[in-house]
């Protein structure tokens, strides 16, 4: 993974370390939502200030998990694709601890089989080898 790539993967989990945070994730995984909305909503689940809603939700964008948007006098945040992205590939890669492999066996798949392609083109010609076993047609 590349030095940018790993800073962004540190950046999202770092704000994802937060509980508060998280319940935000949760409420624009419903659709987007204005600022006002957010509050409302954590308010109805614990006591927190408008100001400490906007610093969550910076952190966020910095982040690369949510995005904003402004319509009118409002901003509106929802998820952003690319950052969750981000942190599910990251994920997928311990799951599937071969995945760096996938690529690189793919085309090695692809070599063994124009091999073979090419032997059994070449195993009705004369003087030439067929299929590999050292005989003579």
């Amino acid at each position: 993974m590349s030095e940018p790539a790993a800073a962004a993967v540190d950046r999202s989990f770092a704000a994802l370390g937060d509980p508060v945070r998280r319940t935000i994730l949760l409420l624009v995984a419903e659709g987007e939502r204005p600022a006002s909305g957010i509050v409302e909503a954590l308010r109805a689940v614990r006591p927190i200030s408008q100001p400490a809603v906007s610093q969550h939700l910076k952190v966020l964008r910095e982040a690369g998990l949510v995005t904003a948007r402004a319509e009118g006098a409002r901003r509106l945040y929802g998820l952003d694709p690319v950052g969750l992205g981000t942190v599910r590939a990251w994920l997928e890669a311990l799951t599937v601890p071969v995945a760096a492999f996938a690529q690189p066996l793919d085309a090695l798949a692809t070599e063994v089989a124009h091999g073979r392609r090419a032997r059994r083109r070449s195993a009705g010609k004369p003087g030439e080898e067929s299929g590999g076993r050292g005989q003579i047609a």
